[in-house]
């Protein structure tokens, strides 16, 4: 009887495989979710390094650059940037460039941030530079609403820590000319200034939404009111890591001191000593 031959499979190719059973399947999908959950853990991970790190290094670089050169310009110019010249109603300050420096004591010894001139709505550019001034807003002093917006989460995050800011805390604002000082709003008998109002009806601090403008006004959420009061609006996202809302931070002037050698004024040093843990 003859037997029928065998044949070996083509050189190089594989035998055949078995029906992959029901379990390995259930492991093989569960393995193939595994390894994408991990992957894009990986990719949310190194995308908050970047966001709350390395944007922070980045930005200390700008705030640093824009810091020296507002130091210098201080030092050489005979006027100061933020008064007008003959014959004009505003200054003229470039944006991005350095107007003043702002310190909290509140916030320690080693807060202060170079703050810039900002576009009407600061743009990134600029608050990656540091704290931006609303440009329609007043200038530091004047009678108005002196409005300023600051990161609160990376790119240098200057305002990360306000909402520690108690009513009566003090707000410090140098310029070429003079130390402006502002107080948080709000009754001093409760350290949180949160619907706290003063008779003007203005609390220390409060939360909006991302698009309420009228914390902007001359008179923040008083649209047919004349100013009269010398204010500083802080602006920065709320909660911290998202930008849903915004927390506010309202503060008065109470004081100003003469800055003629461009150091800090015993009178302004010892705001720093009346801080209370």
């Amino acid at each position: 009887m003859a037997h029928a031959a065998v044949t070996d499979p083509p050189r190089g190719s594989l035998p055949p495989r078995a029906p992959m059973a029901t379990g390995d399947k259930v492991r093989f999908v569960l393995r193939g979710i595994g390894q994408t959950l991990i992957t894009l853990g990986l990719v949310v991970l190194l995308f908050v390094v970047y966001e709350v790190w390395i944007t922070n290094i980045f930005a200390a670089r700008e705030q640093s650059k824009v810091a020296s050169a507002l130091r210098h310009e201080w030092a050489d110019s005979g006027g100061d940037p933020l008064l007008p010249l003959p014959g004009e109603s505003d200054p003229t300050i470039p944006l991005g460039t350095g107007i003043g420096v702002l310190y909290i004591p509140r916030l320690g010894q080693d807060f202060h941030f170079t703050i810039v001139e900002g576009s009407v709505v600061p743009t990134d550019g600029e608050l990656e530079k540091g704290p931006a001034h609303y440009h329609h807003t007043a200038l530091p002093g004047a009678v108005g609403n002196f409005a300023v917006a600051g990161h609160r989460v990376g790119k240098g995050e200057p305002f990360l820590n306000i909402d520690k800011l108690r009513a009566g805390d003090s707000i410090i604002v140098e310029t070429k000319s003079w130390w402006y000082v502002y107080k948080v709003k709000g009754s001093p008998a409760g350290s949180n200034p949160q619907n706290s109002k003063d008779a003007d009806g203005i609390p220390g601090r409060e939360i909006v939404s991302a698009s309420d403008g009228n914390v902007l006004l001359p008179v923040p959420d008083h649209p047919a009111t004349k100013p009269t009061e010398r204010l500083m609006t802080m602006t920065t996202c709320h909660p911290k890591f998202t930008a849903s809302h915004r927390m506010i931070v309202y503060s008065a002037l109470v004081m100003k001191v003469a800055n003629p050698d461009l150091k800090m004024p015993a009178s302004v040093r010892d705001l720093y000593k009346a801080v209370k843990a």
